[in-house]
């Protein structure tokens, strides 16, 4: 943290929630690019060597990064209630699971969610950019925490479960999505100044961010204080900044990974994003980051705000209300999937109307 000069510290005022809204663009980019079919039976992509190094029955360990913002306290909330839904089913290898809340002091939570406390950057350091704060959260956690199982699931709060995860890392090589916008090679005149070019081609880099990822936790102890440098580094740098933007801390987990001579095994079934992945099938984790707006015949209304909508975004200083209404006829079985499992946990979580409005 000591590279960062104090002459670049300047607030953004970006908020986080648009930050990670995705253009019209990137959208319809995204829809195309996932519409080719994945073999689970072959979920090993661009990989050398032998994948099958330790296996895939280490328990993992859950954990994911957040605040005290009730924005973050919900889908915390709806998180953690599939988590434990899931963890006991056959084929899953969940472990335990750890709020890693960096907001320096406790919440109302602590007692619901499993939490460890760990120190924000200092102030003004995030520039608005507040995730930012992750890797240093798990820097933190990482050497004070007790930390049982061998392996790390790195999550975020709007991930729920939707099929026992089983263990996607092989030994060494950790299990990560691929993102179709985390695209090294097109920024190597950006990439080059974290990665020098004696380390070997930018195709290194896998196209990955820190979640969903599942790693060796002493392979994680190794990359976490190489992502927090790089992160601060690339948020310092206004080329850097400008060329990533909301995904600038992905790039920086990506990089210091290939840094550190890691590879991730590529898996595209390790979650779906809502409204563009239209079927569950056999993946594990629905990620709802997107905006889900159809009119009442069941079309999506690209980017603009539908007759029917479900985006997180709606609840920034509370809870959404129980018993949301379902989709119109003909909407994706991913949204209305999403929408019944937000309606059980908040059936179920005690107090979810009132804990935490803001």
């Amino acid at each position: 943290m000591k590279r960062v000069s104090p002459l670049f510290l300047v607030l953004l005022v970006l908020g986080f929630f648009f930050a990670t809204y995705n253009l019209l663009t990137m959208i319809i980019h995204y829809k195309t690019s996932t519409s080719e079919q994945w073999d689970l039976s072959n979920p090993f992509i661009q990989m050398p060597g032998n994948l099958m190094e330790g296996g895939g029955s280490k328990k993992y360990h859950v954990a994911l990064t957040a605040t005290d913002a009730p924005y973050s306290q919900w889908q915390c909330r709806i998180m953690y209630y599939w988590y434990k839904k899931v963890k006991e089913m056959p084929g899953s290898d969940m472990g335990k699971f750890t709020r890693i809340l960096h907001s320096g002091k406790p919440d109302n939570l602590m007692e619901e969610i499993p939490t460890f406390v760990v120190d924000p950057l200092p102030q003004g350091l995030d520039r608005g950019y507040i995730v930012l704060n992750r890797p240093w959260a798990f820097v933190q956690w990482l050497e004070k925490a007790m930390i049982d199982e061998e392996y790390i699931l790195m999550a975020e709060p709007d991930h729920v479960f939707v099929n026992p995860l089983p263990n996607l890392a092989r030994g060494k090589h950790p299990a990560g999505f691929p993102f179709f916008y985390i695209k090294p090679s097109d920024h190597e005149h950006v990439i080059r100044k974290y990665y020098p070019e004696e380390k070997g081609p930018v195709k290194n880099i896998n196209p990955i961010g820190n979640s969903p990822v599942i790693i060796r936790t002493s392979v994680l102890e190794k990359i976490a204080p190489t992502w927090m440098n790089i992160s601060l580094r690339m948020k310092d740098d206004p080329v850097t900044d400008k060329a990533f933007g909301w995904v600038l801390e992905m790039y920086a987990y990506a990089v210091a990974s290939a840094l550190h001579d890691v590879h991730h095994i590529l898996h595209k079934d390790f979650m779906l994003q809502p409204p563009w992945d239209t079927e569950v099938g056999k993946k594990f984790i629905i990620h709802y980051t997107y905006g889900c707006d159809y009119n009442l015949k069941g079309e999506l209304t690209y980017g603009k705000i539908g007759e029917w909508r479900f985006d997180k975004r709606s609840y920034l200083s509370g809870p959404p209300p129980r018993n949301l209404s379902l989709p119109p006829p003909g909407v994706p079985e991913s949204v209305v999937r999403l929408v019944k499992m937000v309606n059980e946990a908040t059936e179920n979580i005690p107090n979810w109307d009132t804990l935490n409005r803001g």
